[in-house]
């Protein structure tokens, strides 16, 4: 018989275990993501996102607009270089770590800064009997009726915040799997 000594021990194992396993979760870049998420199978949200206002949100840091509200607000970096701004308009806040140059800055707001970082689900998560496990392995599933994850980012210390609808805005990003059709 376990003792519940040894029984919380082995839970602080497993927690910490499951931590560092996702704490060791890289971003792979939307490349990896493109390379299936292309196809009419998969919902065509790559050729989607590339349409997106996240696809060009770092390129939004280069623009005349976002160098005039740099300077409104003090920032001593130019936008595309300021972390305050890299925190939203770049996957992984531009601090991400990046060694194997699997993506650049340049991709702006990518399924991973929705998804999260994919290394670890990247090869499960095409299978709907490995589900669990890709969710396990870090893959953060969309819902149209959460607000909070968008709203990191999305809220009043934007200094472009105008608002949030979640509806408005989920219509915009709004992808999936289509339909399986019977037959």
């Amino acid at each position: 018989m376990i003792s519940i000594r040894n029984m919380t021990a082995l839970a602080v194992a497993l927690a910490f275990a499951c931590t560092v396993s996702l704490a060791q979760a890289k971003y792979t870049g939307v490349k990896m993501c493109g390379a299936c998420h292309k196809q009419e199978k998969t919902g065509m949200t790559y050729t989607k996102w590339e349409k997106s206002a996240h696809a060009g949100a770092y390129k939004t840091l280069l623009g005349e607009k976002a160098i005039a509200i740099g300077k409104e607000k003090g920032l001593k970096t130019p936008p595309a270089e300021a972390p305050e701004c890299l925190a939203c308009h770049v996957t992984g806040g531009g601090a991400a770590t990046n060694v194997e140059k699997t993506f650049a800055k340049e991709e702006g707001v990518t399924c991973e800064a929705c998804h999260g970082a994919a290394s670890g689900y990247k090869t499960l998560h095409s299978k709907p009997e490995n589900k669990a496990k890709a969710v396990e392995a870090g893959l953060l599933e969309g819902n149209k009726e959460d607000a909070k994850p968008c709203k990191t980012c999305h809220n009043e210390k934007s200094p472009t915040y105008k608002g949030f609808d979640m509806k408005a805005y989920w219509a915009k990003i709004e992808h999936g799997l289509p339909a399986k059709t019977t037959k």
